[in-house]
């Protein structure tokens, strides 16, 4: 796996922090990408169907082209879910307050699809981990929303933050997938890959 070039399709500085802390060389490129999904797609296929759009933009961009011959991609989605509805990023200050609100006290999902694409090859999956929030209060989300500004995370928070720290009660699942990455299991997966 050492001499495996793989490309990250993604600017999350999650993600790249998962890699790097799993030895991994890589390098990003990243193409603009439609993020939406055809109606009736069940929700777990939802981030994979997005991060199979994240890979194929970027192994049909011509910067992937030129970059290295049979460079594997590593493309992922993730989306939280509360009461079979997904939560998307936050729009704004207010958009985040009202989503963790809404997250305060009760269990919901967070589903991380990854696509894995070489020479022609594609390994796709969902892993779905179970976090459970405390009840927290409007003035602790205020706090955490004004000084991390989770504009950027799907569900308004990030686990290793503040708000992971001191709010969440336990999971169920892969700590890193709720970072926005199931590392292990990308690992294996490219371990299987020739």
């Amino acid at each position: 796996m050492a001499s495996q070039r793989v490309v990250l399709a993604s600017q999350s500085p999650r993600r790249k922090q998962l890699l790097e802390w799993a030895e991994i060389p890589f390098d990003i490129i990243v193409r603009s990408t439609d993020e939406t999904y055809p109606p009736g797609l069940p929700t777990d296929a939802i981030p994979v169907h997005i991060a199979r759009q994240k890979a194929l933009a970027v192994q049909h961009c011509d910067e992937y082209r030129l970059y290295k011959a049979n460079a594997t991609i590593v493309a992922a989605d993730t989306v939280v879910v509360l009461d079979s509805k997904i939560i998307g990023k936050p729009t704004d200050r207010e958009d985040a307050i009202d989503i963790l609100s809404a997250l305060s006290g009760k269990k919901h999902l967070v589903i991380t699809g990854v696509v894995i694409l070489h020479e022609g090859e594609e390994i796709a999956f969902a892993d779905t981990t179970e976090v459970w929030f405390h009840p927290i209060t409007t003035g602790e989300i205020a706090f955490y929303v004004d000084k991390y500004r989770p504009f950027d995370k799907a569900g308004a928070y990030a686990i290793q933050e503040w708000i992971g720290v001191t709010g969440i009660k336990r999971i169920n699942g892969d700590f890193y997938n709720v970072m926005g990455l199931p590392v292990s299991r990308v690992v294996q997966a490219l371990k299987t890959l020739g």
